[in-house]
């Protein structure tokens, strides 16, 4: 049985979600939206928000992950971000991730490869 996109999508959130508490980030948010735009998942630290988009391919997609990320994608992903720091009053540094997740081709995420991409909007 195959495994829906927004199935496989939920899961890479819930790894990079995971793999972001591992390296000591709070998770403030998950799939925030505005009327500008949506962010997948919202991490802080004691100096800094992150706004991290996530993006989940397979190994034999002929691509890497972070090149999905466009740059119409990049405006719309930091219009969300500037909506969620006057909303929130947020007062910490914010920063533009992507967290790449490669699968193997049995679409498993147990081995999957996590690539952490800071300041991937700079």
């Amino acid at each position: 049985m195959e495994i829906s996109s927004y199935s496989l999508g939920r899961a890479g959130e819930e790894l990079a979600c995971k793999f972001l508490k591992e390296q000591g980030f709070f998770i403030a948010a998950r799939n925030y939206r505005s009327e500008r735009g949506e962010i997948d998942i919202i991490a802080e630290d004691r100096e800094t928000v992150l706004f991290v988009e996530v993006k989940l391919r397979s190994a034999d997609a002929g691509y890497l992950p972070r090149e999905a990320v466009t740059q119409n994608k990049k405006n719309r992903i930091t219009n969300a971000a500037k909506n969620f720091i006057y909303r929130s009053k947020n007062p910490l540094k914010p920063r533009f991730d992507i967290i790449e997740i490669t699968m193997n081709e049995r679409q498993d995420l147990k081995d999957a490869d996590i690539n952490w991409i800071e300041n991937a909007f700079e």
